[in-house]
């Protein structure tokens, strides 16, 4: 799969060659850009030698501290990213045999298994759930049947919703503007409630 998110070749590439890349791109995604969110499993890549679950859940938790501290930051808040990313690799280390496709596609899930077992996953709540089972779908090539309806309102055909709507610049600034306007909608409800 082709995808196109962060703006670097090398970085899109490494979230279409690897599920658990993709897996800690979404994971990132929360208080900074998305495309440096999905940005940083290449970062991690590049300073480990790899991102593959087995070797981030087993590397000295302060190491990990440091590789996400390093110039340009793989986040903002790198101490509990990086807690976070190990819990993660852990995760899918021991309950996946180390493969994250197996989370979506071991004995043919619908979407509602697939959903459930995301929610199951360290720091995927219910909207990041939802975001990354309509990325698996629209750009993945997911088939599980009701990935949609699992997904709503992310997996609706032209929401330009999340990230799972980014295929070029153009469906960014979409993505963009509906963001900015759920955030004025919700200021302006907050408001009211006052």
């Amino acid at each position: 799969m082709e995808l196109h998110i962060t703006g670097d070749p090398a970085a899109d590439q490494l979230l279409g060659d690897d599920s658990f890349a993709l897996l800690i791109g979404m994971l990132l995604d929360q208080q900074v850009t998305m495309e440096s969110a999905f940005a940083g499993p290449e970062k991690i890549r590049t300073r480990m030698g790899t991102v593959a679950p087995a070797a981030i859940a087993e590397l000295d938790p302060a190491h990990f501290v440091e590789i996400f501290k390093e110039r340009p930051s793989i986040h903002r808040f790198p101490g509990s990213m990086a807690s976070r990313v190990q819990n993660l690799a852990g995760t899918v280390e021991r309950d996946w045999d180390g493969n994250a496709t197996a989370i979506w596609t071991k004995d043919d899930p619908d979407g509602e298994e697939v959903l459930r077992r995301l929610k199951g996953l360290p720091g995927f709540g219910e909207q990041k759930a939802k975001i990354f089972l309509a990325l698996l779908g629209k750009q993945c090539g997911l088939q599980a049947q009701g990935w949609r309806e699992a997904a709503n309102p992310y997996g609706q055909e032209g929401a330009y919703l999340s990230v799972a709507d980014i295929v070029d610049s153009d469906s960014l600034k979409k993505v963009r503007a509906n963001k900015q306007a759920a955030k004025a909608a919700s200021k302006a409800a907050k408001a009211t409630e006052r």
